[in-house]
């Protein structure tokens, strides 16, 4: 299929905004995982944070030091999510700023892609898993009403899904990542792309044509070239 044919599959249809709710109302977030966030919670990504903090949606709350929101542009056109945050987020309160993000920055730097400009960064559940282990279902579920309304609020042209856990939680995918990355998906109107967790590829460090490292450059080069024609 060409690019052409991959774009028109999601049209340029304006998305419709759900009404943010009075201050008041935002003050009775539910704390129980099982009841849903209203879309149009909130009216800045900024909101989330105090909410993410006190947040004991699920467990995840007791254990954690600092809940992890986003880091980045807050109106990119592309928004990266990750599965959660790791030792080094949780001291920070930021994602992706160990060895893992390190290496996403340079991966991002390669084809002139920066967080302060081009990428809204955050991860499916915004506090750290035990022993950075994979985050349960029941957690995804009561974290994801905050990373849909970060995705509304950013409103990207793309959103990268960095690992299967990360695709499953937001798209309902449960294919491999080895057999879905870099192909494009469409998830709620927008245009989707799966590619490998940086973590992955400190764990399979060769280059070699076919290896992760080298797939993960084929896939980051389309992520750049259909950007590019997205914004003409």
């Amino acid at each position: 299929m060409s690019d052409d044919n991959q774009l028109s599959l999601f049209g340029n249809a304006e998305r419709s905004q759900p009404q943010p709710l009075p201050n008041a109302e935002k003050e009775r977030i539910p704390q129980d995982g099982a009841v849903p966030i209203p879309p149009g919670t909130y009216t800045a990504i900024d909101e989330l944070v105090p909410h993410c903090q006190t947040c004991h949606r699920c467990e995840l709350g007791n254990t954690r030091t600092n809940a992890v929101v986003g880091r980045g542009n807050p109106k990119a056109p592309i928004v990266l999510i990750g599965e959660g945050p790791g030792e080094n987020e949780d001291k920070t309160g930021q994602p992706f700023v160990g060895k893992a993000g390190q290496l996403l920055e340079k991966i991002l730097a390669s084809v002139e892609l920066t967080a302060e400009r081009d990428i809204y960064i955050c991860n499916v559940v915004k506090c750290r898993p035990p022993k950075n282990r994979t985050p349960t279902a029941e957690e995804m579920k009561a974290c994801l009403p905050y990373l849909k309304e970060q995705i509304r609020l950013v409103d990207p042209e793309i959103i990268l899904l960095t690992g299967a856990t990360a695709v499953k939680a937001v798209t309902g995918d449960k294919r491999g990542i080895t057999k879905i990355r870099g192909q494009w998906i469409e998830w709620e109107g927008r245009r989707c792309m799966p590619i490998f967790h940086p973590a992955y590829l400190l764990r399979n460090p060769s280059r070699d044509k076919g290896s992760p490292k080298w797939l993960m450059w084929q896939d980051i080069q389309k992520v750049r070239s259909t950007l590019d024609e997205l914004q003409g």
